[in-house]
Parts: structure tokens; C-alpha cells; sequence
């Protein structure tokens, strides 16, 4: 078994986002904060349907980087893996392109999409606990912060437009 994470492989520096998953304090906040601002970046130069179809190459792109990078780990999800972070806050933040109206809005929606992922992400609650444990594959590495995307979606959207 190979050193993990060796950056001077292609496939580990695309895993842990450059190295920023060797963060030695919250690595998947880490990727998730760099994946978040991104996001926002892209979101101010490209259009909606791009960022959704961006957004669909993203998840499936991480999900063939952690299939590759966790075949020769022990630790199938390991902590500096960040790759699965970064798409779990794509998919948080798709909603704010179609439900919010106003640049006060997109940012309410933005930071609780983060706050919400990733108290989603590290308490990972059921159903997403069930998929962390039992899918131990490129999928699930990925799958449950998907998962976690999915509720913060819905919570910061219901937040942002029944409550701002």
C-alpha cells in the first residue's frame, strides 16, 4: 500500500483538493469552505443550467476520484479525502440560483447552505450515518455527503424563503 496522501499523485491531489484535506483542524470543512467559494465565483459568470450541468460532473467526477484513490486504503473514507466535500456543497448550493431573488437572499442562502452541510456532515444523522457505515466504495465516500447536501438544501430553502 502506497503512502496516502502522496500529492505527486495525480489522483491524491485531486482527492484532498490540492492537499487543503491534510488540514490538521477540520479538513472537510476546509474542502468544504474551498468548494463554497468556488461555487459562489462561478455562479456570478456562468449561467444556471451550466452550473447545474457543472454541478452533475462534479459528483460524478469525485465519485471516480474516491473509487480510485480508496482502493489500497484501509480507512475507506479517510479524513483527508475532501473531494466528496466539495461536490456535497455543490449540490447544497443549487437551489440558491432558482429560489432566491434578491443578493441579500443569495447570501442568507449561501452561508446556511455551509452551516447546514456541514453539521449535517460531521453529526451525520439517520439515514446519513447508515450510508457512512455501510457503503464503503468511491459511491459512499461521496453518497453520504450527498445526502447531507440534500438536507441542507431543504432546510436553507425553507429557511430563506418562508423566514428572509
Amino acid at each position: 500500500m502506497q503512502k496516502f496522501p502522496n500529492l505527486r499523485d495525480p489522483y491524491h491531489f485531486l482527492a484532498t483538493l490540492g492537499g487543503l484535506g491534510l488540514f490538521p483542524i477540520g479538513p472537510g470543512t476546509v474542502g468544504s469552505i474551498f468548494g463554497w467559494l468556488i461555487f459562489i465565483v462561478l455562479s456570478h459568470f456562468i449561467t444556471a443550467a451550466v452550473l447545474v450541468t457543472l454541478t452533475f460532473f462534479v459528483i460524478i467526477f469525485s465519485i471516480y476520484i474516491s473509487t480510485v484513490v480508496i482502493k489500497d486504503l484501509i480507512e475507506k473514507d479517510h479524513k483527508s479525502i475532501v473531494i466528496d466535500e466539495m461536490a456535497g456543497i455543490w449540490l447544497a448550493m443549487i437551489p440558491v440560483i432558482f429560489i432566491a431573488s434578491s443578493q441579500y437572499e443569495r447570501t442568507i442562502y449561501a452561508m446556511l447552505a455551509l452551516v447546514i452541510f456541514r453539521i449535517f456532515d460531521i453529526f451525520k444523522p439517520f439515514p446519513i450515518s447508515y450510508v457512512d457505515k455501510n457503503f464503503k466504495n468511491g459511491l459512499g465516500v461521496v453518497l453520504d455527503d450527498l445526502m447531507a447536501a440534500i438536507f441542507a438544501a431543504f432546510f436553507s430553502s425553507l429557511i430563506t424563503i418562508y423566514l428572509i
